[in-house]
């Protein structure tokens, strides 16, 4: 009985509560029909606002088009008045040239006044008495011919030369200075001739041994990296000191083709081949390969592994690897690990000393 009077009294309290809600929803409700119905009013606004605004775009566009057509006619005279400008420059620049032609030819004889000036004083002359003495009828032509008449009579006379004898001697003695200078430059040319024939003929020698050798060497070892086929070098030129080399190769079931038609793998194993190849002609102490088996396949890094190990014995690799294979095949490994961002730390393990280890 006393739970049932405690749901009872709940229930009642509840019911309470509810009634208040009710009464709070039911104001709240005549609040928004008010709000409602005075909603229409600023939609009518914006719509008499919105009108107002469309209009005042139609005439802000027209006079937009008539700004527009106002610019067009603007640039039509501007480019009107630039060619005339470009015209009145053109004039400017024959009328600045023609200027520049009377300014020199005035320079000129401006010079050639002050010449004769200096030549008539020299004579022991005086310019204004010999204007004054010149006669009215002076013709320029009757003197140039007289003058070229008098000319022909001196070269009649022949050169008459007291000093010639002494300046014979000083000439003489120039031109066998200058005749010895030419047979030590004839002599030196020729010899420096034959030194550059002699070191083109032994340039083509070398490069024609070094280049058969190479060939040998890639023909030899491209079948061992690919497991068959065969690669040459193909000279591009008749002239050794200017022909390029390009590296032929035909990997097992492909046509000839040159070394830029290979694929990634086939391009690294080409390159080793023809690195290798080198390396037998000049032997290095070190060779260092860098990630040089990325792009190769598994029986690829074998052959390459095999390849590495027999070179081994003349040169020491030192090779850069993700491969495990190719891992297998060092003495040394040297590992690079990263226990915090940014710090790289250095791990060095002795396989031979590894194994020893791991036997005992």
């Amino acid at each position: 009985i006393q739970t049932m009077r405690t749901e009872l009294d709940s229930t009642r309290q509840g019911l309470e509560r509810m009634n208040q809600q009710l009464g709070q929803l039911a104001e709240r409700r005549e609040e928004l029909r008010m709000a409602l119905a005075e909603g229409d009013s600023p939609i009518t606004l914006k719509a008499e606002e919105l009108e107002g605004l469309l209009e005042k775009r139609m005439a802000v566009e027209n006079r937009l088009t008539e700004a527009r057509r106002t610019v067009g006619d603007i640039d039509h005279a501007i480019r009107e008045l630039e060619t005339e400008r470009h015209s009145a420059e053109q004039q400017a620049q024959n009328i600045r040239s023609n200027l520049e032609r009377m300014r020199m030819g005035w320079q000129e004889m401006s010079v050639r006044r002050q010449t004769l000036q200096e030549q008539v004083g020299e004579a022991g002359f005086e310019i204004e008495a010999l204007l004054q003495e010149l006669p009215e009828q002076a013709d320029i032509s009757g003197w140039e011919q007289e003058l070229e008449a008098i000319g022909q009579r001196i070269q009649r006379l022949g050169p008459i030369n007291l000093a010639a004898i002494e300046e014979y001697e000083q000439q003489s003695e120039r031109k066998n200075y200058l005749d010895a200078q030419n047979a030590d430059l004839t002599e030196s040319l020729e010899t420096l001739e034959n030194a550059i024939r002699k070191i083109d003929r032994e340039t083509r020698t070398r490069f024609k041994e070094t280049f058969d050798k190479v060939n040998k060497g890639l023909q030899e070892k491209f079948p061992l990296l690919f497991g068959g086929g065969h690669a040459y070098l193909e000279l591009t030129g008749d002239d050794l000191l200017d022909t390029g080399v390009t590296v032929m190769a035909r990997p097992p079931g492909k046509r000839n083709s040159t070394i830029h038609l290979l694929s990634g793998g086939e391009k690294a194993l080409t390159a080793v081949a023809l690195v290798f190849s080198i390396f037998e002609l000049n032997p290095s102490p070190f060779c260092m390969l860098d990630e040089v088996d990325a792009p190769l396949d598994e029986a690829n890094v074998g052959r390459f592994c095999k390849l590495v190990k027999e070179m081994s014995a003349q040169v020491q690799f030192i090779f850069i690897t993700h491969n495990k294979a190719t891992m297998e095949l060092a003495t040394t490994l040297t590992g690079v690990t990263m226990h915090e961002p940014g710090v790289s730390r250095i791990v060095a393990v002795d396989v031979d000393k590894a194994v020893e280890l791991a036997a005992v």
